[in-house]
């Protein structure tokens, strides 16, 4: 048997945090046992479905490194497929036409309140005769199709998760509406109808998705059985939870992948972070790994019931780690679109090989790639803002003397490198009669405008370059007096 699983989004938003850990959850379940994953949009609800929302989706997955093997396959352009489906259905008395009125299931729903009972349909219309229909039909009463259920029933399945699962058909709410009203006869299905017409189309094996979903296995199993094919294999994976143990939600601020690029994680980083959230390598010690090797040891025997808490904390550990790894070109490449949305322009010396030279003196301190703004603002302003350590530091004294010997010396200086800034510095403590330090941070005011901050030499290297070394030094004598 070749393993088939599918990621199924819904283009009613953008890619959602738990969609795309249950796509690596699907991806790494095909990539371990030589499998294929299969894209599927979602798309039958007509109001809320959006073309930039589907794009959004495909970008995502792309971005994280989720190929797919086939599709993306569109619901709305099936639907000649699921019309089938429910004729043979209705054809076989498995479902019928129901001409309940939207008051009446009020009325049902109110009366069942007041009883203090669940809601569910009573299947009034599940045995119409003829001249029933006939008479709702002059009426004018628009139907829905429901598939019947019935309540005895007892549905069994061995979830891969979560072990022996047991529904019975009399907690299912009634005959199920798998197809909406149209006056052309059989309208827009709904979904726990068309996911299983698909699913078995595409031929899926396995069906890995949140355990928000464990309530419509059920229905789907009775589906399954109905239209005679072979039910798939379950698994149903923790819900991604925030801090407090609630359900990752819009109100916990950033939920869609696009917004985690756009804070400036990578995407190997998040998806080393997303296979994590409720799965653990055989060996625990191990937090860093591709995707292609934590397909190695997938499994489900090692995925957890318990939900996931999305720890911020950990997400921006792992990925300073992928950061700090990624080559300086690569890197480079990486923070550049950052820098243009900031504003920063690549002019006055700031050409590839000077930025690779900044990339490289400020990686080591980066958490995320958007950071790379605020630590390089400085390389990328005519003019330095002293913060209030700063202009103590070049009011101490000596501190102007330091920086006006150091702009002498720079006069004399063809070329500078970084021998040639060190014997500056030793020059210059010689010639004042003061101690290094005093000359040390007293330069580093002046360029920089703090006291703390990357390498010092290297950032007088790059400002130097770009020919900004001196005119920061005079504005800090000025602001020093």
């Amino acid at each position: 048997m070749t393993v088939r699983v599918r990621i199924a989004p819904s283009p009613t938003g953008n890619l959602h945090i738990g969609t795309a850990r249950t796509a690596v959850f699907n991806w790494l379940f095909a990539r371990h046992h030589g499998g294929k994953f299969i894209l599927r949009i979602e798309d039958t609800d007509l109001e809320r479905s959006r073309p930039e929302y589907t794009e959004n989706i495909l970008e995502g997955l792309r971005w994280l490194g989720l190929n797919w093997d086939e599709g993306p396959f569109f619901q709305s352009q099936r639907l000649d497929l699921y019309k089938q489906a429910v004729e043979k259905l209705l054809a076989q008395g498995l479902a019928y036409r129901c001409y309940t009125t939207s008051e009446e299931l009020e009325a049902l729903r109110e009366a069942q309140k007041a009883k203090g009972e669940a809601p569910r349909y009573d299947n009034r219309h599940r045995n119409l005769t003829p001249e029933q229909e006939a008479a709702f039909k002059a009426e004018g009463r628009s139907f829905v199709i429901r598939f019947k259920i019935e309540d005895e029933r007892e549905i069994v399945w061995n979830d891969l998760v979560r072990g022996k699962m047991s529904w019975r058909g009399s907690d299912l709410g009634g005959d199920m509406v798998i197809a909406r009203a149209s006056e052309a006869g059989v309208g827009q299905p709904l979904y726990n109808f068309v996911v299983v017409v698909d699913d078995i189309d595409m031929q899926i094996t396995h069906i890995i998705r949140g355990e928000d979903h464990i309530a419509n296995t059920a229905k789907q199993i009775l589906l399954y059985e109905a239209l005679g094919a072979k039910i798939p294999e379950f698994a149903h994976s923790p819900l991604i939870l925030n801090m407090e143990g609630r359900k990752l939600s819009k109100r916990d601020g950033v939920t869609s992948i696009s917004d985690f690029k756009k804070l400036g994680f990578t995407s190997e980083g998040l998806v080393n972070y997303m296979t994590l959230l409720g799965w653990s390598p055989l060996d625990s010690t191990q937090e860093i790994f591709t995707l292609e090797s934590a397909a190695k040891d997938f499994g489900f025997e090692r995925v957890n019931k318990a939900g996931a808490k999305f720890d911020w904390a950990k997400l921006d550990w792992l990925n300073s780690q992928y950061i700090h790894h990624t080559p300086v070109d690569k890197l480079t490449d990486l923070l550049i679109p950052y820098w243009e949305e900031a504003g920063f322009k690549f002019e006055g010396g700031r050409e590839r090989a000077w930025l690779e030279k900044l990339v490289a003196l400020i990686a080591p301190s980066l958490t995320r790639l958007k950071d790379a703004v605020e630590q390089s603002q400085l390389f990328f302003s005519d003019t330095v803002e002293f913060s209030e350590e700063a202009v103590k530091q070049l009011q101490q004294e000596g501190s102007a003397a330091a920086l006006q010997s150091i702009l002498t010396a720079l006069d004399n200086q063809e070329k500078l490198d970084e021998a040639s800034a060190q014997e500056i510095i030793k020059q210059v403590v010689k010639a004042q009669n003061v101690k290094k330090g005093l000359v040390m941070r007293s330069l580093r005011a002046g360029l920089t405008g703090d006291v703390h901050g990357p390498d010092l030499i290297q950032s007088w290297l790059l400002l130097n370059q770009i020919g900004l070394d001196r005119s920061r030094l005079n504005q800090a004598i000025t602001a020093g007096s």
